[in-house]
């Protein structure tokens, strides 16, 4: 057989081209069959779950409430004269206090010489700390200059409010009054700086509102009389305080058989005299008829005379019999 001699370097080429298809053979063939699938195996994993521990809670203490004692109200027996203002300033609590656990009307009217009342204790103020200056009412009440008074007959809180040009309202809540009804003899404190200011002009002056008819007392209506039983005296109860330029109209007429004779005069105490030249003494029985009204001085005639307006509404009418014993000697006869 024919020799074939190979150099080196041609042996090594020629076998690196039969590794070379070789390998391309191999790949081939592996590429034609197909690989199973091979599933992926799922792995749990394990998540530790931690169970909380409760810690009993300790439960809440119940505070139990207990109240303060209730201070025993004071025992104080009524005297004669006592008002509740009085006593309540006494013992240094409020009127209405006292009212309220005595189960007292609201005037407070109803107390009765020996009557045992209830006095709360009053109630403590705290102590306010100093201060640099006064608030406006502090100021105020500092500055406010004051009179006491006791109330007299007939006295009411509008007139004592008018006498010292006061406000009603001032003086009941300077006095702490649950209303404006005073009491004869009764304390009251006036605030005199709630009096309008003298530098200011001077308001025209306020015309009261007309007063309530005067109530007629003494004599009963149709009552006799004759000439032994001494003067006749008519009586009636006041409407209040009178102003100075007020006082109270009486009127006096004989109506019988239309004779008409009349007097009429003007005083300011509630009793009236009946002048005797006024009552005749013929021995027959006269019908006399009165009645009061309260007039106001307006102004005055051309001769000084006072001129007088209405008031107030008119009382009632009243009458009463005279009989006058003739004693021969001709009757006076008045001045209408």
């Amino acid at each position: 057989m024919p020799q074939i001699t190979l150099s080196l370097p041609a042996a090594v080429g020629l076998l690196a081209i039969f590794i070379a298809i070789g390998a391309s053979l191999v790949y081939f063939a592996l590429g034609q069959t197909a690989a199973p699938e091979v599933a992926p195996t799922v792995i749990p994993t394990i998540t530790s779950t931690t169970t909380p521990t409760l810690t009993p809670t300790p439960p809440t203490p119940t505070v139990t409430y207990t109240p303060l004692p209730t201070p025993t109200p004071l025992s104080y027996a009524v005297k004669l004269g006592d008002t509740c203002g009085g006593i309540a300033f006494a013992f240094n609590v409020s009127v209405q206090s006292i009212v309220l656990l005595n189960n007292l009307p609201a005037d407070c009217s109803s107390l009765i010489e020996g009557m045992r009342l209830s006095i709360p204790h009053p109630t403590p103020t705290p102590t306010l700390l100093p201060t640099a200056t006064f608030s406006s009412a502090e100021a105020t009440e500092a500055a406010c200059q004051k009179l006491d008074y006791t109330v007299q007959e007939n006295d009411t809180l509008s007139s004592i409010a008018a006498n010292y040009a006061v406000p009603q309202e001032a003086i009941i809540e300077f006095n702490g009054l649950v209303n404006n009804v005073v009491r004869l003899g009764q304390k009251i404190t006036i605030p005199l700086c709630y009096q309008p200011d003298p530098n200011r002009p001077t308001p025209a002056p306020t015309v009261p509102p007309p007063y309530s008819a005067p109530s007629l007392l003494l004599p009963p209506d149709g009552a006799p009389f004759s000439d032994d039983a001494g003067n006749v005296t008519l009586q009636w109860a006041s409407v209040g305080t009178l102003r100075e330029n007020e006082t109270y109209e009486i009127t006096i007429e004989d109506v019988t058989e239309g004779e008409g004779r009349k007097l009429i005069d003007y005083i300011t105490d509630t009793k009236y005299i009946i002048p005797e030249n006024f009552l005749t003494n013929d021995n027959i029985p006269h019908v006399i008829r009165w009645w009061v009204t309260t007039v106001r001085q307006v102004g005055t005639d051309d001769d000084g005379n006072p001129i007088w307006d209405t008031a107030g509404e008119t009382s009632t009418l009243r009458d009463f019999t005279w009989t006058g014993i003739s004693t021969g000697a001709p009757a006076a006869t008045s001045t209408p």
